[in-house]
């Protein structure tokens, strides 16, 4: 449930990024939830970068609205509404500045904030007592330093995210290198998310279950006792991330991805059900450990001077069993030198974990299992379109602002689940 909220970020977050660049895939490089997510920023070329004062070079804001609804909720076995609304809002704020070697620092500070109300959670505790609602909060920064000579860069960052059911520290360190004629670069990047989940337990397993209250899920601490009372348990998750594009002609770019993931720890949540074949349920039960590959690639083509072609293509296995092929299309076409629109589709497929199974078919006698839909097999679509608009007198003749982009997109899952987002991003130099 929580990895679709957070795929509103990573929809709006595209709105920011025209260039060729990497983009991660949900599955592959954040934690169980998809918590703490961060990214580099773009690096640009500072060969014609004079002034050593360190100076604001842009200011971005994001804000988008994301909807879905469905009748598979984890929180209920694998039945009952999937209903969730978020409204995601970010600032991103890019620092640069020349060290005494002359080569480009930027510096890019970054905090968001979100609200979403969930429908499944009210069913938490069957006394309906639990609030179907939460914030969570995530801060980032991130330093890179470029030395456009030998055409390489390095950096670190750190994020902080907190949520009424966890809290995750996230740390990375990033590299790249150009080839000497500047056509190619490798870029590699260790990422670790440090996890603590709150265990909150449906009503009928919780030792706290009369001191469950509507302060539950607000984030507002530990009204009540609920969530302290039930202690947290660790997760952590590491990844190291490698690409190399290669511009092969002045129209075609390529770019070849692959990461390798391990998490360990409490991979799944306690409020959670599963219900068996006798009738009874329990709280899931997931293994302590997962190992992810997932490898991809990216074809740019650029069609003329209005039109481009972008492509990717990414699969993924783990040793849960689950394995999943993710297929993409975007073509940017500009009408006017100014504005531009992008129609979008991505097609993906997963095969089942072999700890899934749907409601009331786990037997009591297996060992994990669970009825998080998340680990089912289905097939998905997501498709919409995006404007964009850069005057070179500014958005609206206010100088300030240089770039304007809504998007929209609508997805569809063969589980029956649907949702839609919206958003807007808006540049300001």
């Amino acid at each position: 449930m929580k990895k679709k909220i957070l795929s509103v970020i990573g929809f709006a977050l595209i709105c920011r990024f025209h260039a060729f660049s990497q983009v991660k895939p949900d599955t592959s490089i954040t934690s169980k939830q998809g918590y703490a997510i961060s990214h580099t920023p773009p690096r640009k070329d500072s060969s014609s970068y004079n002034p050593r004062k360190l100076h604001i070079d842009e200011i971005d804001l994001v804000s988008s609205y994301y909807h879905q609804n469905g009748d598979h909720s984890a929180v209920t076995g694998g039945i009952g509404t999937e209903k969730v609304t978020d409204l995601a809002n970010g600032i991103t704020i890019n620092l640069i500045w020349l060290n005494k070697a002359m080569n480009k620092n930027t510096l890019q500070a970054g905090l968001g904030f979100d609200y979403h109300t969930s429908a499944s959670q009210a069913f938490v505790s069957k006394t309906g007592a639990s609030s179907p609602s939460g914030t969570r909060i995530y801060p980032s920064l991130d330093w890179t330093v470029e030395n456009a000579k030998k055409g390489n860069s390095f950096g670190a960052g750190a994020s902080l995210s907190n949520e009424y059911n966890y809290k995750s520290v996230g740390a990375d360190l990033h590299f790249s290198q150009k080839t000497a004629d500047k056509n190619g670069e490798f870029t590699a990047k260790l990422q670790g998310y440090f996890d603590q989940v709150t265990l909150i337990y449906p009503s009928e397993f919780d030792p706290n279950a009369a001191l469950i209250t509507q302060n539950f899920g607000n984030g507002s601490g530990d009204k009540g006792g609920h969530r302290d009372n039930n202690g947290t348990s660790p997760r952590t998750t590491l990844s190291a991330s490698f690409s190399y594009s290669q511009q092969l002609s002045s129209r075609l770019q390529v770019m070849f991805l692959g990461d390798v993931v391990t998490q360990n720890g409490y991979l799944g949540l306690p409020f959670h059900r599963v219900y068996f074949t006798d009738g009874t349920d329990a709280i899931e039960k997931l293994p302590s450990s997962r190992f992810k590959i997932p490898v991809g690639l990216r074809l740019n083509y650029f069609l003329g001077d209005n039109i481009i072609i972008r492509s990717y293509y990414r699969y993924y296995t783990d040793n849960w069993g689950s394995k999943s092929n993710t297929a993409g299309l975007e073509v940017p076409v500009k009408v006017t030198p100014f504005f531009s629109i992008s129609p979008f589709y991505r097609y993906y497929n997963q095969s089942a974990a072999r700890y899934f199974a749907p409601y009331e078919v786990h037997s009591t006698a297996d060992q994990y299992y669970t009825s998080n839909y998340e680990y089912a097999k289905f097939q998905s679509s997501f498709y919409g379109i995006g404007f964009r608009i850069a005057p070179p007198a500014g958005v609206f003749g206010w100088q300030g602002l240089h770039e304007l982009e809504i998007r929209y997109g609508h997805y569809t899952q063969t589980t029956d689940l649907v949702s839609d987002v919206v958003s807007v991003s808006l540049g300001f130099k």
